[in-house]
């Protein structure tokens, strides 16, 4: 079954490479799910990013895909953000307003531990040659997912996050 969604992955990963040609803004693409951030400064800026979702929506038109309009979602940075709205096809991003780190790092580390879990149960070897590359391709990307945006703050939520990343090396 781990091999399986091992594959599933890796031929998910090889069909979506080319989602970013053309994109102007930053695309940062995870296991299973992307982000687009810009910097809006400017009426241009704004500009560049609903090119931008315009771009992804057609390349999911073009190749038979859709986004989860549910997962989908709007962040602001900074004081004095004008706020611009956005849409993805015909609908408009909800805007999230402002996230509390501490808790988005909880819920990324137990996303992460529950996939260690999985591999832990799943894998007859423990041998670390076979484990470490299997949370590298697996358990990395989510602890890794946000840091260009959050950067943990408190020590607490990067001591969370290093006990996750230590787990398989015990």
């Amino acid at each position: 079954m781990l091999l399986d969604q091992i594959c599933l992955t890796v031929l998910f990963n090889v069909f979506t490479s080319n989602v970013d040609s053309g994109i102007q803004c930053m695309l940062s693409k995870f296991a299973d799910y992307t982000k687009l951030h810009g910097v809006v400064d400017m009426p241009e800026g704004q500009n560049a990013i609903q090119r931008d979702l315009d771009k992804l929506e057609k390349w999911a038109h073009v190749n038979l895909m859709t986004f989860s309009e549910d997962k989908c979602r709007l962040l602001h940075l900074g004081w004095g953000n004008p706020k611009y709205q956005y849409r993805l096809g015909d609908e408009g991003l909800e805007d999230l307003g402002v996230l509390d780190m501490s808790c988005h790092c909880t819920l990324t580390a137990q996303k992460a531990s529950c996939i260690l879990g999985c591999i832990k149960r799943s894998m007859a070897s423990r041998v670390r040659g076979v484990v470490l590359p299997l949370c590298s391709a697996l358990v990395r990307p989510h602890l890794e997912s946000c840091v260009q945006l959050w950067s943990p703050q408190h020590r607490k939520d990067m001591d969370l996050l290093e006990r996750v990343q230590r787990r398989p090396q015990k």
